[in-house]
């Protein structure tokens, strides 16, 4: 067989193999998903929508959209996001605290900072439960045009001090960390300070998490919402001190480019963005989330990756 033919043949029967699957695919299309919780034996997730929107599973697998957790807009977001009008809101964010669920999310006008992060709590997730209702609880911060910040993108962080801290930002100059109150989720003090944590011309989507005496930041670099042409890529650095200074393993802080490789695309697993760490019921540790499936047009669809850790601390995705 000479090689125009056998390179032919193998063309044809590549063409009959089925598609890959993207790693860690899941039966869910959203976008900027929120940290994934457990609750009453199901596991419960939010995300970029007209006022939201959210899902829940028994198995990490398999998903069922619920309605949008709010039922109208609140009264606060026409003054600060008057060019919003489809009401959708990004990238929301959800913790436990006391007996009440915290529900963060961002207001805002696509490429502007005129945005705000509000907050909204229930005492239960499911819809179906007596009490299931959602609290309007205002802003917790807000930018406006001139501000050299912008309010978008929460994560949340419950120290084991009884801290509560808000890692958010995107593009300007970059992200920053806020004191929360405990007792009420809103910023501690309407002029607390602002830490800046991390800078890059093309920056956001932070993610808190603790482990071993460590603070680590996750964050996206690149462009989101192109679809295939997503750029997206997710970095990590860490701190013995939740306000900073951030440092990647080459002692680089991440106000100054520096950001260890964590995530990026392979494949037709495109752009992944918006990590949330969750641990399972075994005890494994995973990050979720978004990814542009190549296989799908492009769309915006959950994944959970499997996360191991290396001798000196760092977090590596091992599936």
């Amino acid at each position: 067989m000479n090689f125009l033919r056998l390179f032919s043949v193998l063309l044809t029967l590549t063409a009959l193999l089925p598609a890959t699957e993207p790693v860690g695919r899941r039966d869910l299309r959203i976008h900027d998903p929120s940290t994934i919780v457990q609750a009453d034996g199901t596991w419960w997730i939010f995300g970029t929508g007209r006022l939201l929107n959210a899902a829940r599973s028994t198995d990490l697998q398999h998903w069922k959209k619920l309605p949008s957790p709010l039922s109208a807009p609140p009264a606060w977001a026409g003054d600060a996001a008057p060019d919003n009008k489809s009401n959708y809101y990004w990238a929301p964010d959800i913790i436990h605290r006391g007996n009440l669920y915290y529900l963060y999310y961002s207001v805002s006008e696509f490429g502007k900072n005129n945005s705000a992060i509000g907050l909204a709590t229930s005492p239960t997730l499911n819809p179906q439960t007596s009490g299931y209702a959602w609290t309007d609880r205002g802003i917790v911060i807000r930018s406006v045009k001139g501000d050299h910040f912008n309010a978008i993108d929460p994560s949340i962080l419950a120290d084991t001090d009884g801290h509560l801290w808000m890692a958010f930002g995107s593009f300007w100059n970059g992200l920053f960390i806020v004191e929360l109150n405990p007792a009420t989720g809103l910023r501690i003090a309407p002029e607390s300070p602002m830490h800046q944590v991390a800078r890059d011309t093309e920056i956001e989507a932070a993610t808190l998490y603790k482990k071993d005496g460590y603070y680590y930041l996750f964050f996206d670099r690149g462009l989101c919402c192109r679809g295939v042409k997503s750029t997206y890529r997710i970095v990590v650095g860490r701190s013995r001190a939740v306000t900073g200074p951030y440092l990647d393993d080459q002692g680089r802080d991440l106000n100054d480019g520096g950001g260890r490789a964590f995530l990026g695309a392979t494949g037709d697993f495109i752009g992944p963005g918006h990590a949330g760490l969750l641990r399972d019921a075994a005890g494994v540790e995973w990050v979720s989330v978004h990814f542009y499936d190549g296989s799908n047009h492009g769309a915006p669809t959950l994944a959970l990756r499997r996360v191991g850790w290396t001798e000196d601390g760092w977090p590596r995705v091992i599936d």
